[in-house]
């Protein structure tokens, strides 16, 4: 379920309310946004975020050993101020409140997995942070090939003493290349975290996203990381145009216009198919055991790994579409759409 308003009090201010519910995951999510702050010249934009989610916790923690399930349930709320800083250059400041822990299937708190790793900092059902966020984003020229990167950066604020006190930072950044015909895409990220945060938010390594040939978060979960990619795209299919195409019948071709003229839709009836070929590298940096309860080490994750292969790309009417089959280096296959 949706709803949303896309010009609230006449100014263009939006406020949309969601509800998804899957087998696992929920979401219910206010969100409201004004684009532009009454009276700022400098286009500052103003969100506020009240959500209440539960996620599975595989990332991380994986299935238990009895092929039961956990799943992270958080309740947030928070808001965030973003606005230009230079060309090509925005910034984003926030405050977020987080209520979070871990569920067993029935929905009820759990506070340890089956191996016996805590699940919360605190050693209660639910850890509270209170979280103050930057983040600074350069984008090109908004190309897929574009180069792109990111800063974020996420302080806990200890305004209680059971609040959870860290620091966490993650950059990525994204570098195309043209050659000829084709396009080489570099991409590179890392982050670490230091001080008291909750197992589950550790970063996890491997997947669609990550290391491609391995499944979500399998490669790893540790404080640290870095994981880089590289591929060449290739075109392959060109879009197909259609252009109008009109008939004249001689005297009555005016008459007749309407019936005597064919229209096929101009634009492109499939978009650009693309191959690509790539591989990827991620590591834990040795940060796995450092997480409360080794969740890595419990479940033999190795804490490093690559992967390559090859896939398609294509520019649908429902977005962009990849279909990618790769090898990881434990000589396992893996599609990724």
């Amino acid at each position: 379920f949706a709803y949303s308003h896309r010009n609230l009090f006449g100014r263009n201010q939006k406020l949309n309310i969601s509800l998804e519910r899957g087998q696992i995951d929920s979401i219910f999510r206010i969100n409201y946004t004004d684009p532009w702050i009454e009276g700022d010249d400098k286009r500052t934009s103003r969100t506020i975020i009240i959500q209440n989610s539960r996620t599975p916790g595989t990332l991380v923690h994986g299935n238990q050993h009895d092929n039961s399930s956990l799943s992270i349930g958080r309740v947030t709320a928070g808001i965030e101020f973003s606005r230009p800083l230079r060309p090509k250059w925005s910034g984003t400041a926030g405050l977020i409140f987080q209520h979070a822990g871990a569920r067993d299937e029935k929905g009820n708190p759990i506070i340890k997995d089956f191996y016996g790793s805590p699940l919360t900092a605190s050693g209660k059902p639910y850890d509270d942070m209170l979280v103050a966020k930057f983040e600074c984003v350069y984008t090109g020229s908004g190309d897929q090939g574009s180069s792109v990167f990111a800063f974020n950066m996420e302080q806990g604020l200890p305004v209680m003493p059971e609040w959870l006190f860290f620091n966490r930072v993650n950059a990525r950044a994204r570098k195309g290349v043209e050659i000829g015909p084709a396009r080489l895409l570099l991409s590179l990220s890392g982050g670490k975290v230091v001080g008291s945060f909750s197992p589950h938010e550790a970063f996890a390594i491997g997947g669609t996203n990550s290391v491609r040939g391995y499944e979500e978060g399998a490669v790893g979960s540790g404080r640290s990381y870095v994981v880089g990619s590289s591929e060449v795209s290739f075109p392959m299919v060109e879009p197909l145009q259609c252009d109008e195409h009109v008939s004249e019948q001689g005297s009555a071709s005016v008459q007749q216009e309407s019936s005597s003229t064919i229209r096929v839709l101009p634009a492109a009836l499939l978009g650009p198919v693309e191959g690509v070929i790539f591989a990827d590298y991620g590591h834990d940096l040795w940060s796995g055991p450092s997480v409360p309860g080794d969740p890595a080490g419990a479940r033999y994750k190795p804490g490093s790994g690559y992967g390559y292969g090859f896939g398609i790309r294509v520019d649908s009417p429902l977005g962009p579409l990849r279909l990618e089959y790769a090898f990881n280096d434990r000589q396992a296959k893996r599609f990724h759409f």
